[in-house]
C-alpha cells in the first residue's frame, strides 16, 4: 500500500498519482457517485462535442446536439457546477469549454 508519512493512501488518491506518474497532467477525478448524478448521456453528449467541435457559443452547442437551448443551459450549469466545463465571457456571449483533456471516475475500491 502506498502510505504518505506513516499514513496510507485513499484509492482515489492512488488512483490520481497513477494516472500522473503514467503523464496524465490535465485530468479531472470524479467520484462514481457524483458520475452517476452528473454524467448523464446528454451531458456526456455534450462534453463530447465540446472535446471534439468546440462550439462558439451555447447556442452553437445546442445547434449541433439539436436540443433546445435552455435545456442544453442546464446541462452546462451541472457540468459548470461539478467544474467540468467553463463560460468564457466573448463579446456579448459565453462560450463552453472543457477544462481537462481527460474525465476518469475514481475506482469504487
Amino acid at each position: 500500500m502506498a502510505a504518505v508519512e506513516g499514513r496510507e493512501l485513499s484509492p482515489g488518491t492512488r488512483f490520481a498519482k497513477a494516472l500522473a506518474d503514467a503523464g496524465y497532467s490535465d485530468f479531472y477525478l470524479i467520484g462514481a457517485e457524483s458520475a452517476r448524478r452528473v454524467l448523464t448521456e446528454r451531458r456526456l453528449e455534450l462534453i463530447e462535442v465540446l472535446r471534439e467541435e468546440e462550439p462558439g457559443s451555447i447556442s452553437g452547442l445546442a445547434e449541433v446536439v439539436d436540443r433546445d437551448v435552455a435545456a442544453v443551459h442546464r446541462d452546462l450549469d451541472v457540468l459548470v457546477g461539478q467544474g467540468i466545463v467553463e463560460l468564457r465571457e466573448e463579446g456579448n456571449r459565453r462560450r463552453p469549454v472543457l477544462r481537462y483533456s481527460h474525465i476518469f471516475v475514481k475506482p469504487v475500491v
